[in-house]
């Protein structure tokens, strides 16, 4: 590793003060992990969250890539879904680009759905269970294994995220044959069903005022140039929490911000990452759309 890249300025930096993580320990948190979290990240644009004043400051939203960004840094252009043309992302391909990001106070890293090789196809569909602060964890945990029954159902193979915050992501791999705007399709419809069996505790209501105290069926994220946390980020929060990935066994016991930066290397340490083979079930969604379809007696 050069010095260059390995060099982290303000080590002592205080960035979770609650937790006591300085800005050394998130670069040696993404050194410990990086066998893990690369294959997460590779090849996919990234937006990140910096916070470099710490956790307890105003922090912000970066999507292009700094134009001092070091030359070991992988980056791609990629065309924008609005009005500002193409967006140069920084793309985390190797463990020197982890550190970079650890300098730089990135406490959140949001990655695409796909990659860019292939912008318009991703290769996760990503339902995301938004709890309201009045609802606890029983009917949350019981709506992710109604995604994942539902998901196996149709063929999609299911995945559980803690998401370090206040939800789970129930995520599905995909063989990128289809493009956003049929997977979105899929999102919403698998949504919209479960909301309809299951009305007084489930919405897809967009407006937060209308939804009644119900958990949100988010299926935003499945578009062109939207992203989710990727999996072993550590989140803006107090406690420095980790978006998780776990078994379906252990949701009845895991809390969605139930492993913080310390806690999730105890746990690799003893256990294997349980999205280490997700592309081995990879799908094609229109096949799952199908399925869906026969299902709800369309």
């Amino acid at each position: 590793m050069s010095a260059q890249s390995s060099e982290v300025t303000r080590p002592e930096k205080v960035l979770f003060p609650e937790a006591e993580v300085t800005k050394a320990d998130l670069a040696a948190y993404f050194d410990q992990v990086a066998e893990v979290i690369l294959p997460h990240l590779a090849g996919r644009p990234l937006v990140l969250r910096r916070y470099p004043d710490g956790v307890d400051s105003q922090g912000f939203v970066q999507q292009q890539a700094s134009q001092r960004v070091p030359n070991f840094v992988d980056t791609e252009t990629v065309a924008a879904d609005n009005d500002r043309g193409d967006v140069r992302h920084v793309v985390a391909n190797d463990v020197d680009t982890l550190r970079y990001l650890a300098n730089q106070a990135c406490l959140e890293l949001h990655r695409w759905l796909s990659r860019a090789d292939r912008t318009d196809h991703p290769d996760l569909l990503v339902l995301d269970l938004d709890r309201p602060s009045s609802v606890d964890l029983a009917p949350l945990r019981r709506t992710a294994r109604t995604a994942a029954e539902l998901f196996e159902q149709i063929g999609l193979t299911p995945y559980l995220m803690a998401t370090g915050s206040t939800g789970y992501h129930v995520v599905a791999p995909l063989d990128r044959s289809a493009d956003f705007a049929e997977v979105r399709q899929l999102a919403r419809a698998i949504a919209e069903l479960m909301a309809t069996d299951a009305p007084d505790e489930l919405t897809t209501e967009q407006r937060v005022a209308k939804r009644g105290g119900r958990i949100f069926l988010d299926t935003n994220r499945n578009a062109y140039g939207q992203t989710a946390i990727a999996p072993y980020s550590p989140r803006a929060r107090p406690g420095a929490p980790v978006a998780t990935p776990l078994e379906f066994a252990e949701l009845s016991r895991a809390r969605p911000d139930q492993y913080d930066l310390r806690g999730i290397q105890r746990r690799l340490a003893r256990k294997d990452d349980p999205w280490a083979h997700l592309f081995d079930h990879a799908a094609a969604a229109r096949q799952a759309r199908t399925k869906l379809n026969q299902l709800d007696g369309r």
